[in-house]
């Protein structure tokens, strides 16, 4: 594949938070290196791991898992195009937690190394960086509340809204329209439900209005009633402008 990874997501994403100079576009660009294909269900990081790089998502759809000793897995974060999914590895080392593919998907990795010496030489782009992790932190802390008092319903729509924010922020959604590549089995190791409650739950949003969902492709007839059903507030992604 080709050798200059596309920093582009990243950049329309943070450029969103706050400005970047050419120098500090030429800096992210230069820390990748080659880009790397990756199949659906290819495991990136295995917990406990001590990795010497962070992966940065080209395309695709990756996630964030913990297994219980019984076998049951969890999934704690969903990845989109733009993400450094383990930005954090850098200073945690060992992973307590895995990285999954849950689509084909392009990687590239960014050294730890190189890592420090931008975030040194780039303060700006460091705190950017530092800024991923504590949006990271951020949508722990949502999934937790929707976890704990949400049903399921509107647990999925919330899900749905922030994909779509998300997406929308590195120009891959727009119009209500969105593409998650996510099998009931994927949705259900999020929202805690086993696969034939999370057809249920896509059966009550479809016949509510709220959504439409063929194959991958996922169109919202009316944001502001999604949003309200899901008690949706996108104040913890952050994605307004704002100097850092």
């Amino acid at each position: 594949m080709s050798s200059s990874p596309s920093i582009g997501p990243l950049v329309r994403k943070m450029a969103r938070r706050d400005a970047l100079s050419a120098l500090e576009r030429e800096a992210l660009a230069g820390l990748l290196g080659p880009e790397r294909a990756v199949k659906a269900g290819a495991v990136l990081v295995a917990p406990g791991d001590r990795p010497s790089y962070s992966t940065f998502l080209i395309s695709g759809f990756c996630a964030r898992f913990s297994v219980t000793a019984a076998g049951g897995r969890q999934l704690t974060e969903i990845n989109v195009a733009g993400d450094f999914i383990d930005l954090h590895s850098m200073l945690m080392r060992q992973m307590d937690h895995g990285v999954v593919a849950l689509a084909d998907s392009v990687v590239a990795f960014a050294p730890h190394a190189d890592l420090r010496r931008l975030t040194e030489q780039h303060p700006h782009l460091g705190r950017l960086l530092w800024l991923e992790t504590v949006i990271d932190g951020a949508i722990h802390r949502q999934w937790l509340v929707t976890m704990g008092q949400q049903d399921a319903a509107s647990r999925l729509a919330h899900l749905i809204c922030e994909l779509y924010r998300r997406l929308e922020a590195v120009e891959l959604a727009s119009d209500g329209q969105l593409r998650i590549p996510m099998t009931q089995a994927d949705l259900g190791d999020v929202l805690g439900l086993t696969p034939i409650h999370v057809n249920r739950v896509l059966m009550e949003l479809r016949r509510e209005g709220l959504i439409e969902w063929k194959g991958a492709q996922v169109t919202i007839p009316d944001w502001d009633r999604l949003a309200t059903f899901a008690e949706f507030d996108a104040t913890y992604l952050r994605l307004q402008s704002d100097a850092v």
